[in-house]
């Protein structure tokens, strides 16, 4: 069911213990959003537990209250009046799903391929990041926002518009990073934290784009992790930046070897829907920037992949 966010915030208050939780492979805007909707409900007297079921990238851990982050164990099973999936959909929460199976749901996102299976969703897609919603929330909740979640909501609005360069950047977004700075935050140190990397990663993206490969006449063009390279890469994190700015490009990706039989696929556009072509496979996103994951040998996924783009390319033109 669709909701309005009014909605959203009865449901909240009417909660007494509730369960805060966001997708694998958490973003900025999955970690900003969790811990700024786990502050604004203890400043109402909730009983709040975050889950995020994977590992999060070091220059996320100095955000306020990020030290609360939980994960759960096999076998176990949560309490709660009220589970509230943040930026994605139900399926990609991890193990979070099977220890809170049975207990109401309540989703609020931004992706335009969240359909709501199985959940009751609060869904803006015209939203720069959840955060921004997040922060929309906390007007209708009257929750007066300090710096420290002030600083979480902002994490997640920058990150979600490559600090308000990519074309999900709205008056309304930019409105609301000028009131998050009213609130406290500094926006030159949360760049500098964000954009950290240790050295390990500086040096991946040089072997990374090693593999760089233009197709279909400059249109698109991808880097290829193969499960070798993937041994000596710890993250990818900002790789495919190196590659959307190349003049001519349309569609740039990357697809990144799990394991065997399992690859990722990143994909970000400047003018092809490739929320289409994630969701043909199984993934999911916006129409400038989605992701999937292809069950099949790296080479393998690789040609269903680029036949995919090739066709979303052909049709776009």
């Amino acid at each position: 069911m669709q909701l309005e966010l009014k909605e959203v915030a009865k449901r909240l208050k009417a909660a007494k213990k509730i369960i805060v939780t966001a997708h694998v492979i958490p973003d900025g805007d999955a970690v900003g959003s969790s811990l700024a909707l786990y502050r604004m409900l203890r400043a109402l007297g909730k009983d709040v537990r975050v889950f995020i079921d994977d590992t999060i990238r070091k220059n996320l851990e100095t955000l306020p209250d990020f030290d609360h982050i939980e994960q759960s164990t096999d076998g176990e099973k949560l309490e709660a009046d009220l589970v509230v999936i943040l930026d994605t959909q139900l399926d990609r929460i991890g193990g979070v799903r099977q220890a809170t199976e049975g207990l109401p749901l309540l989703n609020i996102d931004h992706h335009v391929t969240n359909q709501g299976k199985g959940v009751d969703l609060y869904l803006d897609a015209d939203a720069a990041a959840t955060c921004e919603i997040i922060f929309e929330l906390s007007k209708v909740l009257k929750v007066k926002l300090d710096r420290e979640t002030a600083t979480c909501l902002y994490t997640g609005i920058a990150t979600d518009t490559g600090f308000f360069n990519y074309a999900n950047t709205r008056p309304s977004t930019l409105r609301a990073a000028a009131e998050l700075l009213e609130a406290g935050v500094e926006p030159h140190k949360v760049s500098e934290q964000i954009e950290k990397k240790p050295l390990a990663d500086v040096v991946g993206e040089c072997e990374a784009l090693k593999t760089l490969k233009i197709f279909f006449e400059g249109k698109a063009a991808g880097l290829f992790i193969d499960e070798e390279l993937s041994k000596k890469i710890e993250s990818t994190e900002g790789f495919i930046d190196l590659i959307r700015i190349i003049d001519g490009v349309e569609v740039a990706f990357l697809l990144h070897c799990k394991a065997e039989n399992f690859c990722r696929v990143s994909m970000r556009s400047k003018t092809v829907d490739v929320s289409k072509i994630a969701s043909t496979l199984g993934g999911g996103g916006h129409i400038r920037a989605a992701g999937c994951s292809i069950n099949a040998p790296f080479d393998e996924a690789k040609m269903i992949i680029t036949h995919a783009i090739g066709e979303a390319i052909n049709n776009a033109q």
